[in-house]
């Protein structure tokens, strides 16, 4: 057989092996950011699925924030070392402690009401803890003290110490530039790689119309500018950052609005889940898995979500 009919030559027989799930072939991070309603959460998740990551491997910062003011409500160690090693506890005044700033305080003030009814009484304005802040905010999904969700990371990474020893996802962290900075240098410091950073993308309008489906009560349109120019201002600048630090090649720049239609009696419809499926191709292609696995996965993703 000659060298050209060698290139060319292409079995005549299909192939007889499936694949299920892939692994890594390394540990480390694999970090997930984009705008808010870009579908971080619902990629992670399959991705866990797909890639043989345990779904206690996938830290979400909004499950993170839960499981410390949850930790601090019902473990009193773990309170006390989040107040000896972290300056948080639920006596230290957030109008008067090391986070206290006039925006701080101008903020939380402005969600007095918002406070006076989820925690059922009426002296907030004077006196707010910081747990009962980091509480309010994860359950409002309003944004922590910067400070705080540096620390929780770093604590949840290294006191977790199988992550350090298998491959995780860290889903909608960092968003800002000092975050960035802060967790990379972290991670260095540890001897744990990022493998890969995915920035979901989605329009303006996109993000508004997905986040008013969910039919969220802090979902006014006011709140989702102010969500995308947050997003503008400082998550896009942290990925330029770690762009600037891991190299172009560890960005993967991935359209998170792939929508597929199907015709129905009553019309055109969303399939929500194929294209979900299309984003996770997306980021599966970019992780470096082959196309032709790539389809056997979807195509069990698929199965299994019906």
């Amino acid at each position: 057989m000659s060298r050209q009919n060698q290139e060319t030559y292409t079995p005549e027989f299909p192939s007889l092996v499936r694949v299920h799930k892939v692994k890594m072939r390394r540990p480390g991070a694999i970090i997930l950011t984009g705008p808010s309603s870009c579908g971080k959460g619902e990629v992670a998740t399959a991705l866990c699925r797909l890639m043989s990551i345990r779904p206690e491997a996938h830290l979400s910062m909004g499950e993170i924030l839960r499981s410390t003011f949850g930790q601090a409500r019902s473990n009193p160690e773990y309170a006390t070392l989040l107040k000896d090693r972290y300056q948080i506890s639920a006596t230290n005044n957030i109008f008067d402690c090391v986070d206290t700033s006039p925006e701080l305080t101008r903020k939380v003030k402005s969600y007095s009401k918002g406070l006076k009814e989820y925690f059922k009484r009426d002296n907030v304005e004077t006196f707010t803890s910081q747990l009962e802040w980091l509480e309010f905010c994860t359950m409002n999904g309003l944004l922590v003290p910067n400070r705080w969700t540096q620390d929780f990371i770093a604590a949840h990474i290294e006191h977790t110490q199988s992550q350090q020893h298998e491959a995780f996802i860290l889903d909608g962290y960092p968003r800002t530039e000092t975050a960035a900075k802060h967790l990379l240098e972290f991670l260095d410091r540890l001897k744990i790689p990022v493998l890969k950073v995915l920035h979901l993308s989605i329009s303006r309008q996109e993000m508004i119309a997905r986040a008013q489906g969910r039919g969220r009560a802090d979902d006014d349109e006011a709140s989702l500018l102010s969500r995308f120019q947050f997003y503008i201002e400082n998550v896009q600048p942290s990925v330029d950052y770690m762009k600037t630090v891991l190299g172009s090649s560890a960005i993967a720049l991935i359209d998170a609005h792939q929508p597929v239609f199907e015709e129905t009696a009553k019309g055109k419809k969303l399939n929500l889940q194929a294209s979900i499926a299309n984003v996770v191709s997306s980021s599966l292609r970019n992780i470096g898995v082959p196309r032709v696995v790539i389809k056997d996965l979807i195509e069990d993703l698929l199965h299994q979500q019906k």
